[in-house]
């Protein structure tokens, strides 16, 4: 989102041409170009150089009513390195967050009024931009495995860049993770919930299939049940993970792998071996490498001790043999084992719940969050990771 905003218009005390005359203060004194941070004087117009990198403009700190400040764009680098106006413990617009100039040859000037609004801009605004670009990394809810079967899909995994709009709240949604079929009788686990933020949705990964059920869709897909006959695995989201594994009638009827962000869910391999459940994909959205979106795996067989499959990397349950499945890592997306069977069918394991990370350039964060998300900064780069759901205004 883009918009052209042009502020000029007179008022008591302020010319035509946008300086405050002498009972406001006097006009504004033109001074050299600043090159690099500095602190703003009361009463100066400043042209900003910022070809070498952004420019920090530190606001006076005891501003009183009446004084005037312009800030310039000297060469029309602002749009490629930014001038940033700090207000040091007051506001602008109402907002104590830092203000970014951001628009070739753009001209600012601003006063203070009072304690409640700040400095507001009276005259040279032109924004012609009034957006920054975030990264993000959006994953969904893993899906739970079934009972005496399949591996659960693992969370739609979503990344990528969005621009973000100054002063817009966005919500962030981080889903939970589908419950595992219930044991006792064969039952399918639950779909996860959907993650979603800035406008894009994770969908939740597939439920594993219980003895005797197809794998179902998700962001990627659960396994297929152990069965005598022919079972499917569940379809993925495109673009988000990958299908689930159908089971194997070849062998002693084990059960499929569920889908991962990275790969498919694993076939059957041998008799009385489930398959795995798919690997994750990896992110250094937090500044090191991170596997999320792990499938579950399927169970096994009850007479072999290690025929169940392993979970995928990336959070994904490993599946049970004589016991139930072991659930997907909490905050990776990874999805839930499916259950074994001890002489009655066992519950699968439920899906790991979502996550969301958004990465925001320092100089843009303005601070303002709810859901209380974790706060670290990794280079230039200020690190969102909410691992319930919140917001961020921009």
């Amino acid at each position: 989102m883009s918009f052209n905003r042009n502020l000029s218009f007179l008022a008591q005390g302020v010319s035509s041409s946008g300086v405050l005359n002498a009972s406001y203060g006097g006009s504004l004194a033109w001074q050299s170009v600043q090159a690099a941070s500095f602190a703003a004087v009361a009463g100066n117009a400043y042209p900003v150089n910022t070809t070498s990198g952004a420019v920090t403009v530190t606001l006076p700190a005891s501003p009183t009513a009446g004084q005037a400040i312009q800030i310039t764009d000297y060469i029309g680098t602002f749009a490629t390195n930014n001038c940033i106006l700090n207000p040091n413990g007051n506001k602008i617009n109402t907002r104590t967050a830092n203000f970014p100039l951001n628009a070739a040859y753009e001209s600012a000037a601003f006063v203070y009024v009072d304690s409640t609004v700040g400095w507001i801009f009276y005259s040279g605004i032109q924004f012609t931009s009034l957006v920054y670009a975030a990264s993000y990394l959006i994953v969904a809810g893993g899906g739970g495995g079934g009972s005496g079967g399949g591996g659960g899909g693992a969370g739609g995994y979503l990344a990528g860049s969005s621009n973000l709009v100054y002063g817009t709240t966005y919500t962030i949604t981080v889903g939970a993770g589908g419950a595992g079929g219930a044991g006792g009788a064969a039952n399918n686990g639950v779909q996860g919930s959907n993650s979603s933020a800035l406008g894009y949705t994770s969908i939740g990964g597939g439920y594993g299939g219980g003895e005797g059920f197809n794998g179902g869709a998700g962001g990627s897909g659960g396994g297929a049940g152990r069965s005598t006959s022919a079972l499917s695995g569940g379809a993925a989201t495109s673009g988000q993970g990958n299908v689930g594994a159908a089971n194997s009638t070849a062998f002693v009827y084990p059960a499929g792998g569920g889908g991962g962000a990275g790969a498919a869910g694993q076939f059957p391999p041998a008799s009385n071996q489930s398959g795995a459940g798919g690997a994750g994909s990896a992110s250094t959205i937090t500044g090191s490498s991170v596997t999320y979106a792990g499938g579950g795996g399927g169970a096994g067989n009850q007479a072999a001790v290690l025929g169940q499959g392993a979970g995928g990397a990336g959070g994904g349950g490993a599946g049970g043999y004589n016991t139930a499945g072991v659930a997907g890592t909490v905050n990776t997306g990874g999805a839930g084992g499916g259950g074994g069977n001890n002489g009655s069918i066992l519950a699968g394991g439920a899906g790991g719940s979502g996550i969301v990370i958004i990465s925001i350039p320092t100089a843009n964060y303005t601070g303002v969050t709810t859901g209380s998300p974790t706060v670290t900064v990794n280079g230039l780069s200020t690190i969102l990771k909410f691992t319930s759901s919140g917001s961020y205004t921009a």
